[in-house]
């Protein structure tokens, strides 16, 4: 089997079926060799951060980031994986109307489901204070002309209140159930601050549900088996690899620069046959020889 024709993407059929059949548990990936890694550790379902995009161009998530740019690394991440991919797209970039063009670029670069945002435009983390949100009517036209877009009726359009933290609780939920009635297929809770919090939301919102475990904000980090149990259907970890990545590479950097040496390092690195693995090295190479007619080498 060819390995450049293996890596076809699932695509919004495959999400769809797991939602159906039970439960989503999206890894956060931020480029396509942290992908690969994903999809053998066994997870089977991606998610690409708004702000795991902007931070690895060394920015804030403060809306810097252009569609243009969160679309290109959808399509590095879907060229090399085969497992749905949900995509942070903020605010949908713009208006209504670049909402649908967003739409258009994020399906055809291979990505299986967006979440869109009722922040204002900067938007913030969702877990910091000093958001502000758009008016419902507003995020409701969003929502439209997102499921008026997709061409795949299977791409899932999910809609992310940051309500809790501006008006609280209950305006969250009527929100979230707004959203629903105007197209959105699943509901992104965003910063809830308590287990009791998220029951209540699978209580009274009337679809389906989707949490963010990010570490270090306002949510208690609840297991995937406790999510399913209160009746959530999916689940992201946006940045846990990237920040684990973050922490090892500025250790390694430091002994670096101390000991002007590696040598030391070389048991907290993976190797370079264990690296040609991870990307299919060798199943490349192969190929490219049988592709040139050297199936001997």
């Amino acid at each position: 089997m060819s390995i450049l024709r293996d890596n076809i993407n699932l695509g919004p059929g495959e999400i769809r079926r797991q939602i159906k059949s039970g439960f989503v548990v999206a890894a956060g990936v931020f480029n396509g060799i942290s992908a690969i890694q994903a999809e053998r550790a066994g997870f089977r379902a991606l998610y690409l951060s708004g702000s795991g995009v902007a931070a690895c161009m060394g920015l804030p998530d403060l809306s810097f980031t252009t569609m243009t740019e969160v679309v290109n690394e959808v399509g590095r991440i879907t060229d090399v994986t085969k497992s749905p991919l949900i995509v942070d797209v903020d605010t949908g970039f713009g208006e209504p109307i670049n909402v649908t063009r967003t739409i258009r670029q994020v399906e055809k670069a291979g990505g299986s489901a967006i979440h869109l945002e009722d922040q204002v435009l900067p938007k913030k983390c969702g877990h910091l204070s000093g958001k502000k949100i758009v008016p419902e009517e507003e995020m409701v036209h969003k929502i439209r002309a997102a499921v008026s877009a997709r061409k795949n009726p299977d791409f899932l359009i999910i809609a992310r209140t940051d309500a809790r933290s501006v008006l609280g609780v209950e305006e969250a939920i009527h929100r979230s159930n707004i959203y629903l009635e105007s197209g959105a297929d699943m509901i992104f809770t965003e910063a809830l601050e308590s287990e009791n919090e998220f029951r209540k939301f699978a209580r009274e919102v009337r679809g389906d549900l989707l949490a963010n475990m990010t570490e270090f904000g306002k949510s208690p980090l609840l297991t995937t088996q406790q999510l399913k149990e209160i009746g959530y259907k999916a689940v992201i970890f946006p940045l846990t690899a990237f920040r684990i990545s973050l922490k090892a590479t500025q250790n390694a950097y430091e002994k670096l620069f101390s000991h002007g040496t590696q040598a030391s390092m070389l048991n907290s690195m993976m190797s370079r046959n264990e690296f040609y693995e991870v990307i299919g090295y060798h199943e490349y190479e192969k190929e490219d020889n049988e592709l040139a007619g050297d199936e001997n080498e």
